[in-house]
């Protein structure tokens, strides 16, 4: 059984928790560093690095993906100013999305190494996680052909929204960035950009869906035990800092 260390480390700064998980990553690729220089690679792969997971909010702030277009932020620095957002060119994948208060954001930072090397089967199990959740609540999350992340009513013509966003950056296979969850969030803050850069499509919250509020802590003790079970792994709480 794999363990993977569990830490809620409240509302942060978008950089400040990038900072962190790229310390995060480093460590685990200074191991696999010195494994392959001393010539280990034809040996059964038993390194031990460490698996995170960590969850978040953020103050409100854009982030831009490598591979996504400025033209989808709609408005310009001084407009961002008057809506106190940030914002910021990231590295990992996909186009633009919002961060803010009422979401859950979870940054696993694993080895796949010891799951599995193949990061759309990685991809597919962060949405498994979050469908499984949804359930708990009612909501019917599914996928979109084509896109990531966690839709409603995908399929169907001019209903489908998303309800949980996802971009990851992955070097020498251990993973950081993750996915956003709108649980509460205030979802007028996506109008200033085209989320994910896919124009016909809306974005939705768990709040919105169900039509009251959520429990946020409620929704990450799912999030943690969806997590185990499709990850099989033990999910250990190495520091629980409080939300504010």
């Amino acid at each position: 059984m794999r363990t993977i260390f569990f830490q809620d480390i409240g509302e942060i700064a978008y950089d400040n928790a990038w900072e962190y998980q790229e310390s995060l990553l480093k460590a685990n690729l200074d191991i696999k560093s010195e494994w392959y220089k001393s010539n280990q690679s034809g040996k059964e792969y038993n390194l031990q690095t460490k698996h995170h997971l960590l969850f978040c909010s953020h103050p409100h702030v854009y982030t831009l993906g490598k591979s996504g277009h400025i033209e989808n932020l709609l408005v310009n620095d001084s407009r961002l100013k008057e809506l106190n957002v940030a914002f910021f060119k990231t590295n990992r994948g996909g186009d633009i999305t919002y961060h803010g208060p009422g979401q859950i954001v979870g940054y696993p930072i694993l080895d796949l190494e010891h799951y599995v090397t193949d990061l759309g089967k990685y991809m597919r199990n962060l949405e498994e996680v979050i469908i499984r959740m949804l359930a708990h609540y009612g909501i019917n999350g599914g996928r979109l052909q084509g896109a990531t992340g966690v839709w409603l009513d995908a399929e169907e013509k001019g209903k489908a929204r998303k309800i949980c966003a996802m971009g990851v950056r992955c070097s020498r296979w251990v993973t950081m960035h993750g996915f956003a969850l709108n649980v509460n969030t205030d979802l007028r803050y996506f109008d200033y950009i085209v989320p994910c850069g896919i124009t016909d499509k809306t974005v939705t919250s768990m709040a919105k869906e169900l039509g009251k509020s959520i429990d946020e802590q409620e929704v990450k003790y799912l999030l943690i035990e969806k997590f185990e079970e499709v990850f099989e792994s033990e999910i250990v709480v190495e520091r629980m800092v409080a939300t504010s």
